[in-house]
């Protein structure tokens, strides 16, 4: 299962971006992406929706990302702290490359809207070990 998603994560980067691919039970749509004051990054928007049970693996990205959850309740992991669960209307900030994870704990979907802070051109999600 771990090489599964390390293989997952690893075709996400080659893709370019998180949102070219699928893991099971994620669903992404991007939303806006526009370049910051700040030369060189930009900020990008995404509604991510996890199906019961579903996790995106351990990753990290080149920039900070701020989650807001929409609905339904989520399990972040960041390396270092003790599991968060997040609930409809909660926000978590991730300081830029803290690998971590999130799940679904269910019993129904769960959804965020994820604002990436980050340096333009490079992969936005970096697979995890």
């Amino acid at each position: 299962m771990r090489i599964a998603k390390s293989l997952l994560a690893a075709a996400l980067v080659i893709a370019g971006t998180a949102a070219s691919a699928q893991v099971k039970g994620v669903s992404r749509s991007d939303l806006s992406r526009h370049d910051l004051s700040n030369p060189g990054h930009e900020a990008i928007q995404v509604r991510v929706t996890l199906q019961p049970r579903a996790e995106a693996p351990r990753h990290s990205h080149p920039g900070e990302e701020i989650v807001y959850v929409l609905s339904g309740s989520l399990v972040y992991h960041l390396d270092g702290q003790a599991p968060s669960r997040l609930r409809k209307g909660d926000v978590l900030f991730i300081p830029a490359g803290v690998v971590h994870s999130v799940r679904n704990p269910g019993p129904g979907p769960a959804t965020e809207l994820a604002t990436y802070l980050v340096t333009k051109g490079q992969p936005l999600l970096i697979p995890a070990e």
